[in-house]
């Protein structure tokens, strides 16, 4: 349905820009039926599934995204793993002819700003190991970092998008410079640049800029880039394909294709993204198909995965950082990564209330990303209308890829009514805390083992404490009748036993009995 009614107009051409959609919808659907098991089976109704697949496929057929892929689990099952479109040569600015290729589950998309959850675990992974501190100042790692007063930032501040540099410097995002996986010339301007709020103080959504800080401070802690240490603790432990920054020469074909599409982007909005990217907004989405994009490593903005892998990342956070028996992070971790840094603040750079955790954008009871009453929710948006997330209470973790890249479009609530629709199918139970649980080997030393050794160095302290008061005591009194004989000997009045001496008596009867 077209808003605007100009599409109904035969003389004037619609302003929004869209795919085409096929008549047979049927045809570039994919179902794996052989991951899906029966909503039954989690305890869903059995209309749960259906409901969801029709949501999205009346999305897809607004035209507004070429490709659409999205995974569900639920208690850790596959609810739905499906496809719909053409990963490549079915966008608007494809050229007649152009081979179609239909877009499977099996298929990787960039997830954009999607892959800050992922480059901020591996931060947390290494406070886990007291590699690093999360407190820790920036120039701890980066000392050229130390330049107009940006020496108060810390890694926490880089979380949390109140580092004071939302805004990337011109030129951070050139082609040439994205060769290096190091993005040696990106950490240059941003160390020279000039912030543009106290560290720590205005809350302003860092698009592209922290991401570059992560990756930084990863390597020179490591001495890996980020994407190795990515592969070597989370892709091969979990068996992921895909699941990183960047791809090799040879999968950039594989990568679903990006395409520009919606209401053309008038001011201010456009001055917004600018400041956000460092450039349009077309060329941005132009320039994350170029081959040197998906072979960068630019941890705030090239994640390549597919929504099945994604979805698996959350099912592993939603376990407490295990998944299949492999545990990568401690529940304590997943916790604080998870947890409430910023209480609904407005966000200075989007210019709506948002709860942040560090790396994670939050749920909310009435204005969430993730449906309502999802307050213990967390996930993260990509560019523009991607989201993956985890509910804790309904036991939940969702990815949806899309491959249209849209700021406004007539057909805006459709997309709201999908991820509002997966919430509403899942039904919420109260009774799970949103805490990540304690492992089994910490519970049941929380249980048996900790009051032991608690009683056992009680007493000890206790006898220590009474060989002290027994020993000053003898010393005391030893004393005194040194004192007394050698008056006795001047005949000089007795020596008074000191006050102390007494005291300390009677706490050796007390601790007798």
């Amino acid at each position: 349905m077209d808003l605007l009614g100009l599409s109904n107009l035969p003389f004037l051409p619609s302003i929004v820009t869209r795919a085409e959609v096929p008549e047979d919808i049927a045809a570039v659907q994919t179902v794996d039926t052989r991951a899906e098991v029966g909503p039954g089976e989690v305890g869903l109704e059995p209309d749960a599934v259906d409901n969801i697949w029709a949501s999205a496929l009346r999305w897809y057929r607004t035209g507004i995204h070429p490709a659409i892929s999205i995974c569900v689990r639920v208690r850790g099952q596959v609810v739905l793993r499906r496809s719909v479109g053409y990963s490549h040569g079915g966008g608007p600015s494809d050229p007649q002819g152009t081979p179609k290729i239909k877009v499977t589950p099996e298929t990787p998309f960039n997830v954009f700003s999607a892959s800050k959850p992922m480059a901020a675990m591996v931060i947390h992974l290494l406070d886990q190991r007291h590699l690093l501190h999360l407190d820790d100042p920036v120039s701890e790692y980066l000392p050229e970092f130390c330049q107009h007063g940006k020496e108060w930032v810390t890694i926490r501040h880089v979380l949390t998008h109140r580092a004071g540099i939302p805004v990337i410097p011109d030129g951070a995002l050139d082609l040439s410079y994205l060769e290096d996986v190091n993005n040696a010339e990106a950490i240059r301007l941003l160390c020279e640049a000039r912030p543009v709020s106290r560290a720590g103080g205005r809350l302003a959504y860092h698009a592209v800029t922290g991401g570059f800080l992560i990756g930084e401070i990863v390597r020179r802690v490591t001495g890996k880039n980020i994407r190795e240490v990515v592969d070597e603790e989370f892709c091969r432990p979990f068996g992921w394909r895909w699941m990183n920054f960047g791809v090799k020469r040879r999968d950039v074909e594989k990568v679903a294709s990006s395409y520009f599409t919606g209401l053309p982007l008038l001011p201010p909005f456009g001055a917004i993204v600018h400041n956000m990217l460092g450039i349009d907004f077309v060329e941005a989405v132009e320039l994350s198909n170029d081959p040197r994009y998906l072979m960068g490593v630019l941890p705030a903005a090239n994640l390549i995965a597919t929504a099945d892998e994604l979805c698996q990342f959350y099912q592993m956070l939603l376990e407490g950082g295990s998944l299949g028996g492999k545990r990568v992070l401690d529940s304590r971790t997943v916790w604080r990564a998870t947890s409430e840094q910023s209480y609904g603040e407005l966000d200075f750079t989007l210019g709506v209330p948002l709860r942040y955790g560090m790396g994670f954008m939050l749920g909310g009871e009435w204005l969430s990303l993730y449906g309502f009453d999802s307050h213990h929710a967390f996930g993260h948006l990509g560019l523009t209308n991607i989201v993956a997330w985890a509910d804790p209470q309904r036991h939940l973790s969702v990815a949806v890829m899309t491959s249209g890249k849209p700021v406004f479009y007539p057909e805006m609530h459709r997309g709201l009514a999908l991820v509002y629709t997966i919430a509403s199918s899942c039904p919420k139970d109260d009774t799970v805390s949103p805490r990540a649980p304690i492992e089994p080997r910490q519970r049941e030393q929380t249980k048996a083992d900790k009051p032991k050794k608690r009683r056992k160095a009680a007493k000890k302290a206790e006898s220590e404490s009474v060989k002290r008061v027994e020993k000053a005591a003898a010393k005391a009194v030893k004393l005194a009748k040194k004192s007394a004989a050698k008056r006795a000997k001047t005949n000089q009045p007795e020596a008074v036993v000191p006050p102390d001496a007494r005291p300390a008596k009677r706490k050796r009867k007390k601790a007798k009995r």
